[in-house]
């Protein structure tokens, strides 16, 4: 029998690996939510996790592998969150803005760790910057495709990338900005801001 099949204390090696993994990635979320990528070592999240450096190498090649496995955690919730929220979301184009600015809104404060983790340590830790590349894309897409989806056949797509790209760069700064409380509204003030914005941009046209 592999060694993989075989009983551990009634679980198989891959689960048991699973379930470390899954220590490991607890350990690094806490870390990185809560003291940002500077807090995140070997070390520390070892300590954390109360797992040896052997398992902590086992599914990380490094501490840069771990943050990234962080934030894509974070990010895959997140946008799973925001398609769920658009999906049951009415056919009109404030419906959809509000019902995915409303979900994302409530994704944060949910856990606060989590906006630290998406907006405020993606600008300060170069690995998180250079990831950024990766994850800022995937986030604009799902807003392009819900402006195509918003406004019709109208509105040139080349015109909906571009815009939805603006759009996540300055909704990120807004809801920085909201999370370290430098802009003190509530978060229906913020949602109904951010939902206007989003409808005021999204018909621009370049041709």
């Amino acid at each position: 029998m592999p060694d993989e099949e075989r009983l551990w204390g009634g679980r198989t090696l891959e689960a048991r690996r699973a379930e470390r993994f899954d220590r490991l990635l607890d350990a690094g979320t806490e870390l990185l939510g809560t003291g940002g990528a500077s807090a995140v070592t070997v070390r520390a999240v070892c300590r954390a996790s109360r797992l040896s450096e052997r398992y902590f190498y086992e599914s990380f090649t490094d501490r840069e592998e771990l943050l990234i496995a962080v934030h894509d955690a974070v990010s895959e919730r997140a946008r799973d969150v925001i398609a769920d929220a658009v999906l049951e979301a009415g056919p009109d184009p404030r419906d959809l803005a509000r019902a995915g600015l409303s979900a994302f809104t409530a994704f944060l404060e949910e856990d606060r760790r989590r906006g630290r983790i998406l907006l405020a340590e993606p600008f300060s830790d170069a690995t998180l910057v250079r990831h950024g590349v990766v994850t800022v894309p995937s986030f604009a897409a799902l807003l392009g495709v819900q402006i195509v989806a918003a406004f019709g056949s109208g509105v040139d797509e080349v015109d909906a990338r571009l815009t939805s790209v603006a759009l996540v760069g300055a909704l990120a700064h807004l809801y920085l900005g909201w999370l370290n409380g430098t802009i003190d509204v509530s978060s229906e003030r913020l949602v109904a801001h951010a939902t206007e914005l989003i409808l005021s941009a999204a018909p621009t046209s370049s041709r």
